[in-house]
């Protein structure tokens, strides 16, 4: 029986429950905001601690002199005659202190006091702590300045390390107050930029351009909306001047501009409301920060490929924030860029930026991240696709060990991820994905190696868990295309970087050649896991994976029995019935829908693969010695099988049976032509150096097998290319939809085919 609650309870929540809980949210309040000037104070005490020795910096940097005590010559009468008023030089200094902690030079302070609240100081300046001036707004939200953040890990790094783990907000610096010390450095370098000129001008002169200084900064301040002119007077000062003044401007609207039409509630010095504008800034900070950046720190690049940047200096730890701020704005750029044009302009500015971002990993993880999705997002264009990997590319050829490790890393888990949906219209970017992310394996051997065994590992650990495994669904951890695309990734990493002739090269093996066993047994035995004729498109994909493999490393792998195994299934061996379904494409599909089990056209498909994969195993070794013993089997085999296929309980497939004779009769004129030459030689079958070099250098195309494999090629490759044709003209006349809707509905046939399918 539920519990009641009393008269008093519900009366309670009836009449005093609201105010109760507005009373409390009031005193929650309050304690959060006492808690707040609780680390405020901290916070500028630590603040004071450490940065108030900037008082003695200033008065070292006065006169020599030292400094009269103005209570020095005072009696105690005369002080109290006063009427305790403060002295004019004491209250001078005071008044010094009080305005900030920040160290700055008398010119600069000077120059901050006439120009008031200029263009670039109203902008974020740096934090200043006072203890009597200044809201508590913007003591709320000020962090510890970045000069504190260092002198308090140098001093005290116990307390710095407390801070790090219980109170990281208390280490948070303003970003923008440090890109406002770029101005400084600016003025510097133009000011040693500037020939001196013997002529002093009158203090007149000096006080209206003071005036008129003002009058545009303040007439800046107040549009914070970006025009063409502003854009062209920053591209003019950039470009001529190499201006850093101008530069940190361009940054700060570009900010904005990445953010444009976003509902964040920051605020930004700038807003972009013209399209032109737009656009103008764009290519104007795409183009122009990279070139300023390489004219104040140039980037020094060795003969081996390596790349020096003069970190440790001055001007390269003020521009830190400024270089930080833009790469986290280009990265935010690209996340909401839809036009192929301007996205492709935005990655390739990228790669000039890298050299100065390797310092600060955690940046470049994020925008290895965003180049890698892009790069396997199936709506990208080639070109742009391409951009993205030399990125990537350049990245790993640029960094250190483990900066290349986690882009191997990244760069695998996008093409996983971008090989989930494979239809007519995204093959050929997954293909572009893995021929090129497989020279990314080989810049690195050792690198290479470890991150190759662990994802060779991972699969090999998938496909145990699925053998062992009782439950109905465990093998769709294995049939699916990711894992299928996997494993030919691996067949493209390892026969680009394994093969002979760059091993020779080289001058030794490649450290991959190891990897190439586990490789094999993996996809040896994804292919034996469910042998019935529904999974006929899946075992020939990783057949094709292998033969890969086999002609660029020299590998023997057996795959004749793989493929007779199809042949001995009822699918082959007995009569189909008529379909009128269209021909399933083999090169998208990796299980055959329901509907085409036990059909004519599905028969004929599957005999063509077969016919077409034999004869491209065979001519691997037709220049082999051994090839009449090891097509023999085969031939045998092939023969009993023609044999049944042709009897009335047979197939009866004429078209099948045919191109297998004339399989059978190839290899077998190959292997006699093979047999004619072989009694020529002079050396016994344990001269390992005679056995490989036999026919070695000789054409394999001019061997019987060789020249018929070769004209099978090129009829498919008409085929393909009439098909090809006839797919794009539907799309010209509009049904290019209805044959999406054709492969969506393929899909949905060979998902709903997986529930209530009995193995064969």
């Amino acid at each position: 029986m539920a519990k009641t609650s009393k008269k008093a309870t519900r009366k309670f929540e009836k009449n005093h429950l609201k105010d109760s809980l507005e009373r409390r949210k009031v005193g929650a309040k309050i304690k959060q905001k006492v808690q707040i000037k609780e680390k405020r104070a901290l916070r500028n005490a630590k603040d004071a601690e450490f940065l108030g020795k900037g008082k003695a910096e200033d008065g070292e940097e006065g006169a020599p002199e030292p400094k009269a005590d103005p209570f020095g010559q005072m009696s105690v009468d005369d002080f109290f005659a006063g009427g305790f008023e403060v002295p004019e030089k004491l209250a001078k200094k005071n008044a010094k202190k009080a305005l900030g902690k920040r160290k700055r030079s008398e010119p600069e302070a000077e120059k901050e006091e006439d120009e008031g609240d200029s263009s670039d100081a109203s902008y974020e300046e740096a934090p200043v702590a006072s203890d009597d001036e200044g809201s508590e707004d913007e003591d709320e939200d000020m962090g510890m300045s970045k000069e504190a953040m260092e002198a308090l890990a140098e001093k005290d790094p116990e307390f710095y390390k407390y801070l790090k783990e219980n109170d990281p907000e208390t280490l948070d610096f303003d970003e923008d107050a440090d890109l406002a010390e770029v101005d400084g450095l600016s003025g510097s370098e133009e000011e040693e930029e500037r020939p001196k000129k013997k002529s002093k001008k009158s203090k007149k002169a000096k006080a209206e351009e003071m005036e008129v200084d003002e009058e545009s900064e303040e007439e800046m301040l107040d549009e914070t909306e970006v025009t063409k002119e502003m854009v062209a007077k920053w591209k003019k000062a950039m470009s001529e001047q190499h201006s850093l003044r101008a530069m940190r401007q361009v940054v700060l609207a570009f900010r904005a501009a990445a953010h444009v039409n976003e509902d964040e509630g920051k605020d930004y010095k700038y807003t972009i409301t013209n399209p032109e504008v737009y656009h103008q800034l764009l290519v104007v900070t795409l183009q122009l920060v990279p070139e300023v950046l390489q004219h104040h720190l140039p980037v020094k690049e060795s003969a081996a490929g390596k790349i020096r940047v003069s970190t440790d200096s001055k001007k390269f730890k003020t521009l830190t924030p400024l270089l930080k701020s833009h790469t986290t704005s280009v990265q935010h750029l690209l996340t909401t860029l839809s036009d192929e044009a301007t996205l492709k302009l935005t990655l390739s500015t990228i790669n000039p930026l890298l050299p100065y971002l390797l310092p600060f990993k955690k940046v470049l993880k994020g925008i290895v991240k965003t180049v890698v999705d892009i790069w396997s997002d199936a709506s990208s264009s080639e070109a742009t696709r391409i951009t993205a990997f030399l990125v990537v590319r350049r990245l790993a050829v640029i960094g250190d060990a483990g900066l290349r490790e986690a882009v191997l890393k990244t760069v695998y888990q996008g093409l996983v991820k971008g090989a989930r949906n494979t239809t007519i219209h995204t093959i050929q970017g997954i293909n572009l994905m893995k021929n090129s992310a497989a020279e990314l394996w080989g810049l690195d051997p050792t690198i290479g190696y470890t991150t190759g065994f662990t994802f060779i590992r991972q699969l090999a650990i998938h496909l145990r868990s699925s053998i062992t495994n009782n439950a109905k669904e465990s093998y769709k951890t294995i049939y699916n295309w990711q894992y299928i695309h996997s494993l030919d990734f691996w067949s493209c990493v390892l026969a680009e970087h394994c093969s002979p002739l760059k091993e020779a090269a080289r001058g030794k093996e490649s450290q991959l050649r190891a990897l190439i066993y586990p490789a094999v047994q993996v996809t040896l035995g994804a292919m034996r896991l469910i042998p019935t004729a529904t999974y006929f498109p899946l075992r020939f994909h990783l057949v094709r994976s292998l033969l890969r493999l086999s002609r660029a490393t020299g590998t023997y792998i057996p795959l004749a029995p793989l493929l007779l195994e199809v042949l001995s299934a009822a699918e082959m061996k007995k009569h189909a019935k008529p379909s009128t379904q269209r021909p399933l494409d083999f090169s998208v599909a990796y299980k055959a829908p329901k509907i085409y089990l036990r059909t004519r056209v599905y028969q004929d498909g599957v005999g063509e693969q077969v016919v077409e994969l034999l004869g491209e195993f065979f001519v691997l070794w037709s220049t082999s010695v051994a090839a009449p013993e090891l097509g023999l089997p085969v031939i045998v085999m092939l023969k009993r099988w023609l044999k049944e296929a042709g009897a009335k309980t047979g197939n009866r497939n004429g078209k099948v049976n045919a191109a297998l004779g004339i399989l059978v009769q190839k290899i077998e004129a190959n292997g006699r032509w093979v047999e004619e030459r072989r009694v020529k030689v002079e050396f016994a079958p344990g001269n390992r150096a005679g056995v490989e070099g036999f026919l070695k250098g000789f054409e394999w195309e001019k061997t019987p097998l060789g020249a018929y494999v070769v004209g099978q090629r090129k009829q498919r490759e008409e085929k393909a290319r009439v098909l090809e044709a006839g797919r794009r003209e539907e799309d010209k006349k509009g049904k290019g939809k209805r044959g999406r809707g054709e492969d969506v509905q393929m899909d949905d046939v060979v998902e709903s085919s997986d529930e209530g399918e009995d193995d064969e």
